[in-house]
């Protein structure tokens, strides 16, 4: 147990120590100050920005931001759904691998675009290598770039200033963060034992018998790996994602997954200190989001070393629960990955989250319902502001001052926004579907469970849909033929795109709101947001709306499968 709290407190302090680093660094290349890769990636940037018509002073209102990125990743879906359809023809598919089916296309190029990696397939034995690193990879990097750009412009109309072009940002995001990141990363996957080539898979003679032959699937693993962890995209190359070897060997490896997932979404929130000039407010919610995240660790650690108490009673003794993790992380790594992955909104795993205690999948529910721990690529912090926005209002109403955020009044418009944004967009992508796959068990979605934890399985689904997470519950029938496959495909490809862009959007109107406002002199009267007190009633504010809008959901899956099994 000792080693375990020693293992997640000193990958904690790793993450914590890089966030001011990059988020520094991160505020310079948003505010187009001076960086050390300027006399590499300038002339780059400017031709791509020569090649695409790009106007760079060129700010883009809210409503203009929003048509950017929808347009953009529209094409994008076409082009890349021209590749999965074409594969088979296509170079670098050296298992010869024809096209999946017309919804498995759909349902990936969705899940891919939103920055979510959803899969119901697996990808050694699906996609070819061309469709894996030129198709879904190359949207690992825009997908992020384009949630970093909403979470930059988030943050620049809260401050009051203009909300940038979005082409910039995507391009600058890329080439200035996600790439360069992503290729030392690579370099040191490969050195920790990941595979990087496009041979075909090796063939060798089982343990078993010599005479009988084993195909082993390999592939380009290293560069895949990095962006899917960095950019919060979580889509594995192989089937068992995280847990598979040539995906993620040994500790190091582990270690270096999980701070790249937290790395960029921890370090925005200090981005931001930098550009409100307060960095002392960052501070405070860092630790406020960091608090809920150790709590949460905690919680799925402790649940996961306690054991299964049927499983203990049949050995007489207390034993961690092993069921579903690889042995060379334990339940310590385990935990804390499944942790990090549904708070970041990554979706990676390195262990099956359908063999978790119901404490632990009550942790990573509450993840996915709250979306700001530490959130998404960019749009968690957004998330994390239009939570802050409430708080403000609600505090306001508490103690008779006009609701102010950073000098500028917070009124109808912006409270109708976020509370829009926190209490219906979410619950109607997850609760809605979950009831009609529930209703019809046989018909449509082939529930395997008719339990608590088939309700848990069929609300996380929807839930990583939703939240843009990806990862799954599993034991479901969404890999399999029409109907099953069909529905879980086409009714969580409706999850993915109301869970990305309808929040989005209403994103982009609350900061352009916000970035018009006229900045009001701070007075005796005004609310301050920088204190501790403040602080603590937002984190009241997040736990309660959460509480809720999903308890129900909480009570009648993970919470009722505890008292069934602890009884």
């Amino acid at each position: 147990m000792l080693q375990g709290l020693i293992q997640i407190a000193l990958t904690s302090a790793i993450f914590v120590a890089i966030s001011p680093l990059l988020g520094g660094y991160m505020a310079r290349v948003y505010m187009e100050k001076k960086t050390f890769l300027d006399p590499i990636l300038n002339p780059i940037e400017r031709s791509l920005y020569a090649i695409g018509g790009i106007k760079t002073k060129e700010d883009m209102t809210g409503w203009q931001y929003a048509r950017a990125i929808l347009y953009s990743n529209l094409i994008m879906s076409l082009l890349i759904a021209f590749i999965q359809f074409n594969q088979g023809w296509l170079p670098f598919n050296p298992t010869g691998l024809s096209a999946p089916t017309w919804d498995t296309i759909l349902h990936t190029t969705i899940s891919f675009i939103t920055n979510t990696n959803q899969q119901h397939y697996s990808g050694e034995t699906t996609y070819s290598y061309l469709s894996q690193f030129a198709g879904l990879g190359f949207m690992m990097f825009t997908s992020a770039a384009t949630g970093l750009g909403v979470g930059i412009a988030f943050i620049r109309g809260l401050t009051g200033r203009p909300l940038g072009n979005f082409y910039v940002d995507l391009i600058r995001s890329i080439t200035r963060i996600l790439l360069p990141i992503s290729i030392v990363g690579t370099v040191i996957l490969i050195a920790a034992g990941i595979p990087e080539t496009l041979a075909g898979p090796t063939v060798v003679p089982t343990l078993e018998d010599p005479n009988i032959s084993q195909a082993i699937a390999i592939g380009p693993v290293a560069h895949f790996e990095i962006i899917k962890e960095l950019g919060e995209n979580g889509g594995g190359f192989f089937a068992i994602n995280s847990a598979h070897p040539f995906e993620n060997p040994n500790g190091l490896t582990n270690l270096i997954e999980i701070v790249s997932m937290v790395s960029i979404p921890s370090a925005l929130i200090y981005t931001y200190g930098v550009f409100a000039n307060n960095r002392k407010q960052a501070w405070l919610i860092y630790g406020m989001v960091l608090a809920i995240y150790l709590l949460f660790v905690i919680l799925t650690a402790v649940g996961e070393s306690q054991g299964n108490p049927v499983v203990n009673a049949l050995l007489g003794s207390l034993q961690p629960n092993l069921e579903g993790k690889e042995v060379r992380f334990g339940w310590a790594q385990s935990a804390l990955f499944a942790t990090t992955t549904t708070g970041t909104m990554c979706g990676a795993v390195n262990a099956l989250h359908d063999s978790f205690m119901p404490l632990g999948g009550f942790v990573l529910l509450s993840n996915l319902f709250l979306q700001i721990v530490w959130g998404g690529q960019g749009t968690g912090t957004a998330y994390l502001f239009a939570y802050l926005i409430l708080a403000v209002f609600v505090t306001g109403l508490m103690v008779g001052r006009t609701p102010e955020f950073l000098g500028r009044k917070i009124e109808k418009r912006e409270v109708v926004l976020a509370s829009f944004l926190i209490l219906l967009i979410h619950p109607i992508f997850i609760l809605i579907p979950g009831a009609i796959a529930m209703a019809f068990p046989d018909q449509l979605s082939g529930i395997s469970n008719p339990g608590f934890h088939g309700l848990t399985q069929v609300i996380y689904e929807y839930a990583s849909a939703a939240a843009n997470n990806g990862s799954g519950f599993e034991g479901l029938a969404d890999s399999q033929p029409a109907p099953t496959g069909l529905w879980w495909n086409l009714s969580a490809s409706v999850s993915l795109l109301g869970g990305r862009y309808i929040p989005v959007i209403c994103l982009l109107l609350l900061a352009d709101g916000m970035s018009r406002k006229q900045p009001v002199p701070m007075t005796t009267g005004t609310l301050r947001t920088d204190t501790g007190l403040f602080t603590g009633v937002t984190a009241g504010v997040i736990l309660i709306l959460g509480a809720l809008t999903f308890f129900p959901v909480l009570a009648l899956g993970p919470i009722a499968e505890a008292f069934n099994i602890y009884q």
